[in-house]
């Protein structure tokens, strides 16, 4: 009898099972699996004939260091993995570093602030980097000095050999950073730099303080030495015993100039990531330490100072002609700093 083979549609096959021709049925079987396996087999050769003849991919392996675990996302454009060019970072190659600056004015307390940093065993800050002339000559010489520094090839008496956790240095506004802000903003947004500010309340205790440290560069009073710093009682002693002269006619310009150049300063990098701490908070507040760790990520710790405070006393002890400053403050909006006193 004639088999019949119908095909209902392309995916299905019936076969009609004959009555009496078991035999020929197997056959017609037999060779259906014989044609399906040489045409399966003709594929399979074929793809393997095209994957031999196909060209090897190269593919760069990039040596990235892996994340931090526990990093916000808003924190990611602040954490980075340098690659220092002078040594390699070996196990803390997987340590995110921030970067930060301080920014200040002579005689603010910023010295004193960066040994507190400095104190940290995961921080480094490197100093008053831009002191020296040919570093801030032209913005070029500035960004590549900060990119030594926070590419860790800058080397000072605060580098370590920790694992850091933040790298940044001291910059004195009148040192290149007012002329240049807008560059440096630009720097700081595209590097991630947080900026910490550090200023004074009372501006004319800086100002006594920067004309007895100015007086102490050319007389030399520590043994012909002359020291911004002191780390003794007595050294500080004898520090203080000079009493400065104000020129009192100059006194209200001279402090409203530095009022006026704290709050340029202030609203030029306004749109930095900022931390805006004063002097006489960090003394008679001591968490505000805890702030700033806060504010740079870091594990935290107890942090301390070798230095002495030279000017420690009443403000009339320490001015020579403090009648003439009292009679230029009185009834101005600086009068409050003639009463305004801390202890260290």
């Amino acid at each position: 009898m004639v088999d019949y083979v119908c095909f209902f549609n392309k995916d299905t096959l019936v076969i009609k099972t004959p009555k009496k021709s078991p035999l020929l049925l197997t056959m017609v079987v037999l060779v259906f699996a014989m044609v399906c396996g040489v045409y399966i087999c003709a594929i399979c050769l074929k793809q393997t004939s095209n994957n031999t003849k196909a060209k090897f991919l190269k593919f760069q392996v990039i040596n990235q260091a892996s994340p931090s675990f526990g990093i916000e996302p808003w924190e990611i454009p602040y954490v980075h993995y340098p690659k220092p060019k002078t040594h390699s970072r070996e196990e803390c190659v997987c340590n995110g570093v921030r970067y930060f600056a301080i920014l200040s004015m002579q005689r603010s307390g910023s010295g004193w602030f960066e040994t507190l940093l400095n104190s940290h065993i995961n921080v480094s800050s490197n100093g008053e980097i831009f002191s020296i002339g040919n570093r801030r000559n032209n913005i070029s010489s500035i960004l590549s000095t900060m990119d030594k520094v926070y590419n860790l090839d800058w080397f000072s008496s605060a580098s370590k050999n920790e694992c850091l956790a933040a790298v940044g240095f001291k910059w004195m506004l009148n040192q290149g950073l007012m002329e240049h802000h807008k560059d440096i903003v630009k720097y700081f947004k595209n590097k991630g730099v947080s900026a910490i500010f550090l200023f004074r309340r009372n501006l004319l205790r800086r100002m006594i303080s920067v004309l007895a440290n100015s007086y102490d560069r050319d007389a030399k009073l520590l043994n012909g030495t002359h020291k911004s710093h002191v780390h003794s009682t007595e050294e500080a002693q004898i520090l203080a015993k000079y009493k400065p002269t104000v020129n009192a006619t100059l006194l209200l310009p001279d402090l409203k100039e530095a009022e006026e150049t704290i709050t340029k300063a202030l609203e030029y990098f306004k749109s930095t990531r900022h931390i805006v701490l004063y002097y006489e908070d960090l003394i008679n507040n001591r968490t505000k330490l805890k702030d700033v760790q806060e504010f740079l990520r870091l594990p935290y710790r107890d942090l301390s100072s070798r230095q002495v405070k030279i000017h420690s006393g009443n403000l009339p002890k320490q001015v020579g002609n403090w009648d003439d400053v009292q009679k230029a403050l009185k009834g101005t909006s600086y009068e409050g700093m003639l009463h305004a006193d801390y202890q260290m």
